[in-house]
C-alpha cells in the first residue's frame, strides 16, 4: 500500500457540481499488510504490517495467529505466490507439527528440493497446520483477497496520509472497526447457473 499525500484539498460535492479530489499527490514511501481472515467469523486476526514481503516475513506471519491456539489443527488458504511455497514456511510447518523428517536441501533434495516438493508437503492433509492453494487467477476463492478489497474501496482509495505511520495507524483502525462492526462470514450467491442476458 502507498502512502500517499494529497497536495490539494478535496472539493466537495455542490449542486450542479460532482466531488472533485485531488490527482497529484506526495509519496511518503509504502506499507505491506499480511492478514488472515477467520472464515467462520469473517474477522481479520493477527495482521502483519511492514516494509517487506518476503517469505521469512509471511512464515513470522504465519506463527502469529497459530500461536494464538497453539494445538488446534490450522489450514490456511493462500494463492500460488512464491513465498507461500518457501523452505521457512516448510521448516515451520514441520517445527509447528512436530514432524521429525528430513526436509532435504532447497534445490538439491528432499521436501525442500523444488517448490512443487514444498507444495505437497504443506497440502498434506494430515499434517496439523496444512495448506490449501487456490489455482492461478481465482482471487475471489481466497477470502482475505475479498476482504482486501473492501479495504482498498473503504480506506485506500480515496484517503491522503502524510506518512508511512499514518496509513499504518489508519489500518490498523480499520481493521479494529471491521472486526466490531462488520465482521460476518462472506456468503458466496452465485449458485452455479449460466449466466444469461
Amino acid at each position: 500500500m502507498q502512502a500517499l499525500e494529497r497536495l490539494h484539498p478535496t472539493r466537495e460535492m455542490q449542486p450542479g457540481l460532482i466531488e472533485r479530489w485531488e490527482y497529484e499527490s506526495a509519496r511518503h514511501g509504502t506499507l505491506t499488510l499480511i492478514a488472515n481472515v477467520d472464515v467462520a467469523t469473517g474477522r481479520v486476526i493477527a495482521p502483519t504490517l511492514g516494509p517487506t514481503r518476503t517469505e521469512d516475513d509471511f512464515a513470522r506471519h504465519l506463527a502469529m495467529p497459530r500461536d494464538t491456539d497453539p494445538e488446534a489443527p490450522w489450514m490456511f488458504v493462500a494463492d500460488q505466490l512464491n513465498s507461500h511455497k518457501s523452505e521457512s514456511v516448510v521448516r515451520l510447518s514441520a517445527e509447528r507439527c512436530d514432524l521429525d523428517v528430513d526436509l532435504g536441501g532447497k534445490g538439491q533434495s528432499g521436501i525442500l528440493q523444488s517448490m512443487a516438493t514444498r507444495a505437497a508437503f504443506l497440502q498434506q492433509p494430515d499434517h496439523r497446520i496444512r495448506f490449501v492453494f487456490t489455482p492461478k487467477h481465482t482471487s475471489w476463492l481466497n477470502q482475505v483477497e475479498i476482504w482486501l478489497s473492501i479495504l482498498a474501496r473503504r480506506l485506500l482509495k480515496r484517503a491522503s496520509f502524510t506518512s508511512v505511520e499514518d496509513l499504518q495507524k489508519r489500518v490498523l483502525a480499520f481493521i479494529e472497526y471491521f472486526n466490531t462492526t462488520l465482521a460476518k462470514p462472506f456468503k458466496w450467491t452465485y449458485k452455479g447457473r449460466p449466466l444469461t442476458i
